[in-house]
Parts: structure tokens; sequence; C-alpha cells
């Protein structure tokens, strides 16, 4: 273990180089997520939104049929395919990265078969069969994201000991299980699952002692955006949090993240920009 990740992260189609941070840009396809559900239900919504996302400088472009928001229901299987699997086939040729966000190991096989990327599971591989079909396709890329229960359950799971050693336990353990059945490291990033199983208290505690999930020595991913814990320190409701989520982004990077998944990618990669020019004119010691 380190507290230097790996640069690279290897996906299915491209190795994405973390020396500069990248920005997942969230497509929701779904009716009921907490910030933009139904905006994009529709599938010409959700193509423009994809080339929206590319025209403000999106590095991956992460799709989701199902929404995780507290108390949410999970899709069918016919429900989730059909929400997701034709936009997955149209990302596929706009020249980015695609992540895939599902838990629904039938639909992992069915979008990488179609051509993208990554696979994002909030619940971190842990369904039968979902190990498997990330271990099957030769390069695809895994995020593992630790919750506990599942999404109308989580916020009732929220007692540990100490949330930042436990975090990384888990994530540990779930990493074990891929390179078991073959996976290799360069293919797998981690997220601490911010707002999932956490109450606000501990999602800043997440942030503010993140260097120490850096000892896994690989790529994090953070998710901020939006986040009512976001709400809870500003006291702005969810569609005023556009300052808040970009700032978090930032100390996200600062503190070590390599990827950033938001909903406004736009002002997120301004702000990076500005970030890396800053580091760039830091005079070497």
């Amino acid at each position: 273990m380190n507290d230097r990740p790996a640069a690279v992260w290897q996906t299915a189609r491209f190795r994405i180089d973390l020396s500069r941070p990248q920005v997942m840009g969230i497509v929701n396809v779904t009716p009921d997520s907490f910030s933009d559900g139904g905006r994009y239900a529709e599938l010409d919504a959700a193509k423009a939104r994809c080339e929206r996302l590319l025209e403000e400088g999106v590095d991956i472009l992460d799709i989701g049929g199902e929404s995780t928001r507290p108390g949410s229901r999970t899709p069918e299987l016919a429900e989730e395919t059909a929400r997701v699997l034709p936009l997955v086939r149209h990302a596929v040729t706009l020249g980015v990265p695609v992540s895939v966000d599902t838990s629904t190991p039938e639909l992992m096989r069915a979008v990488l078969d179609a051509g993208a990327d990554i696979v994002n599971d909030v619940r971190s591989l842990a369904r039968p069969g979902a190990v498997d079909a990330v271990a099957a396709h030769p390069t695809a890329g895994v995020c593992l994201m630790h919750m506990r229960g599942e999404p109308g359950t989580m916020q009732a799971l929220t007692e540990y000991g100490d949330v930042v050693s436990e975090v990384a336990a888990f994530l540990r353990e779930r990493v074990a299980v891929l390179e078991a059945a073959g996976v290799a490291r360069e293919r797998i990033a981690l997220d601490p699952g911010i707002g999932f199983a956490k109450t606000s208290e501990q999602n800043l505690e997440l942030m503010a002692r993140q260097h120490e999930l850096l000892a896994e020595g690989l790529p994090l991913l953070l998710g901020w955006s939006r986040k009512s814990t976001l709400g809870k320190v500003t006291g702005r409701p969810v569609e005023e949090r556009l300052v808040a989520s970009v700032a978090a982004a930032l100390m996200a990077v600062e503190r070590g993240a390599r990827i950033v998944r938001v909903h406004d990618v736009g002002a997120t990669v301004d702000a990076l920009k500005l970030w890396a020019a800053v580091a760039a004119s830091r005079p070497s010691v």
C-alpha cells in the first residue's frame, strides 16, 4: 500500500490518464433521482444531455437507470435495461469513456457487450454474478463504492466506530474479491460513498481524512455533487448547490481524488482548470 494512487485507470476502450483530474458527468435516465429525476428519462433528452456535457468538457459519461436516493425503489431488470441500453449504444459513439451506474449483473454484461468502458456499482459488485460479469471482460474498468444495506434502508445503518477506517476496510475486502477473480488492480477505482449510509458529520469526516483512503494505492472517485450534506452546511435547496458542489469537487481533488462525479460539468471543468493553472505556477522545490 502507498499514498500515490495509480496514474492510469484501465477501462474497456481507454487507458484513462489520471495525471489530470477527470470529470465524470452524471446522466440519470430515471424518473426519480434526487436532483434531476425525469429530466432525461426520454432517449432524445438523454442523448442531448450527453452531447451538452461533451461541449462542457466532460471526460467520462456516467449513465444510470436506477435512482439510489434514500427510500428509492429498485427497478426490474427489463425496466432498467430499457432505460440504459439504448443510450449506451449512442454514448459509445461519442469518443469518451462511458460508465454505467448499475448493480445488475445482466445489465453489466449487456452494456459491456455494447461497448461501455466502466461498471460503476454502488453495491460494490455484491449481487450474485456481478463479479463474474466484470471479470469476464478482459479490460473493463470498475468502481467499487461503499454502502451499507440498500437505498431504502441505508440511512438507518450509520453506526460506525471509525467511519474512515471501516470504509477503507470494506473497500479493501472488495478489491481482494476482484483480484481473486482475476481483475487487475489497474482496472479498479474506489468510491467512499458520500451520502450512502453516512450522516452529514461522517461525510465531512471522510473529506477531512480523505488522504487516509489513498493508502489503498487505487484512484479515488468522489461524488459530492448536490448531496444533502452540502444543503445542511449551506442551508441551500438541491437546485441551489452549484457553488458548494464545485467547492466540494475542488477540495476532493486537492485531497487526492482523481475522478469527480458531478451534475454541473462546465462549472467544475472551469474550476479545475484554474486549480491546475495555479498548481503549475508553483515554483519547484
